[in-house]
């Protein structure tokens, strides 16, 4: 397999894990230390009921491209709509339980296996790195201090601070503009098999999926990938200078 000369990387979900990529699970954690102010329902009811909330918000495009551009709002927002479909009504409760919530991702928050060695091992190969990620300027900046990527990327672009963000064509554009690098030269690993795969493909890029949780493609998705892995090392496997 051909050496690319840039490889862009989304980060969340694709070089760091939060709470084991179950959101399910994780609202479970986040509510049991408020089962008794839950007026007799059960955490994982209320759980299953915030995750719906999220699963229907999340899937409207418009929507998730400002709910993302104002995720503490929007969280409380999801946490409310579903502890009220629960029967729980207490907008104070919601917003505590929305703040639990995020102390617990920050918390759980890692790095995937092999991250820092495969961006490391690329760069002594002569690859150029981006990173591009969508959402808010103060919740990716301190991720990407926390871990340790700064120096690891060329360029970081982020939705916010750019004013572009992904599918738009746009946002992969500028990056392979600023490299000054052929789409046909260029990958891009991520998750999401929309932002990831489907619109970049259009583009002529090379598409790496990450299926960190081994889980295999979906019988509906958008795209095939050019490439699927379950850990980022495989990333390097049969790589030529």
């Amino acid at each position: 397999m051909k050496l690319p000369r840039l490889v862009m990387f989304d980060m969340d979900d694709t070089l760091i894990s939060a709470y084991s990529g179950d959101p399910l699970a994780a609202w479970q954690r986040t509510l049991d230390p408020f089962e008794t102010s839950l007026d007799g329902v059960a955490t994982a009811v209320a759980a299953e009921a915030i995750t719906v909330a999220a699963r229907a918000f999340w899937a409207d495009r418009a929507r998730h491209r400002e709910g993302r551009l104002n995720l503490a709002r929007n969280r409380f927002e999801i946490t409310h709509q579903g502890l009220s479909a629960a029967g729980i009504k207490d907008q104070a409760l919601s917003e505590a339980v929305s703040e639990a919530f995020q102390a617990l991702r920050d918390r759980e928050m890692a790095l995937f296996p092999d991250a820092h060695e495969t961006l490391d091992r690329l760069r002594e190969r002569g690859v150029r790195l981006a990173l591009i990620t969508n959402g808010e300027s103060r919740m990716q900046r301190p991720k990407i201090e926390r871990f340790d990527l700064e120096h690891r990327f060329e360029h970081i672009q982020i939705e916010e601070e750019a004013g572009i963000g992904k599918p738009e064509p746009g946002s992969y554009l500028n990056i392979l503009d600023i490299f000054g690098v052929a789409a046909e030269d260029s990958w891009i690993v991520g998750d999401n098999l929309e932002w990831e795969v489907a619109a970049p493909q259009k583009l002529g890029i090379h598409t790496v999926w990450h299926d960190h949780k081994a889980s295999g493609l979906p019988g509906d998705a958008p795209a095939i990938p050019d490439r699927i892995i379950c850990g980022l090392a495989e990333i390097l496997h049969g790589m030529e200078e």
